[in-house]
């Protein structure tokens, strides 16, 4: 069991509809994983994916070396997944997945990360999110500003249709899956040499 901040809590349940919800983002999260080794391994870029702040309260320990954490905290929330640098910038996202097949519920996003994204963002980082609707397979660019922006509106969702025209779809590939730096060199570095990749 994992409490949140705040008191919330998070259960592990053995409901087979819960276990794949809590698990939907780790197909995303291991080919960004797999494309940002690729980047370190060809000295392109250094981003990493960030640990989640936890205290640990109880381990057992069945056998010296099977030591297994049965109770710990969030210490903190934690603010996006990935960070690191390329190009001399810094860069700082959020990877999200969904279900869904017309929208993308903007409750997905906590604020602390709207905040930090901000913050990025005032200090000349780059800053943005990769949305998946796993349902289409496809998975989009989208600059923080423009969920900031959407986030403090009136709406809670974003419909899919937006993501058609306002973010950037990111083609699979097997060396990296998910290129999201095409798009960083599109929107950040045009007319640059971008040949060193």
């Amino acid at each position: 069991m994992l409490k949140y901040p705040k008191g919330m809590r998070k259960t592990e349940s053995k409901s087979p509809l819960k276990q794949s919800t809590s698990n939907r983002g780790i197909a995303l999260e291991q080919e960004l994983n797999q494309t940002n080794q690729y980047y370190l391994d060809l000295n392109i870029a250094v981003i990493h994916k960030k640990p989640t702040p936890i205290q640990v309260v109880n381990v057992d320990y069945p056998a010296r070396n099977k030591a297994q954490i049965t109770k710990a905290f969030y210490t903190k929330p934690s603010t996006t997944d990935y960070n690191g640098i390329y190009r001399s910038r810094a860069i700082d996202f959020e990877a999200k997945q969904t279900d869904a097949l017309t929208l993308f519920k903007l409750a997905l996003i906590h604020e602390h990360q709207i905040n930090h994204l901000k913050a990025v963002i005032k200090h000349g980082g780059i800053g943005f999110i990769i949305i998946r609707f796993s349902s289409k397979n496809e998975t989009y660019f989208v600059e923080a500003q423009k969920i900031i922006d959407l986030y403090y509106g009136e709406k809670r969702s974003i419909p899919y249709t937006w993501f058609r025209e306002e973010a950037y779809l990111i083609p699979f590939s097997l060396t990296p899956p998910i290129d999201y730096l095409k798009v960083i060199d599109q929107l950040y570095f045009e007319g640059e040499n971008n040949e060193k990749r």
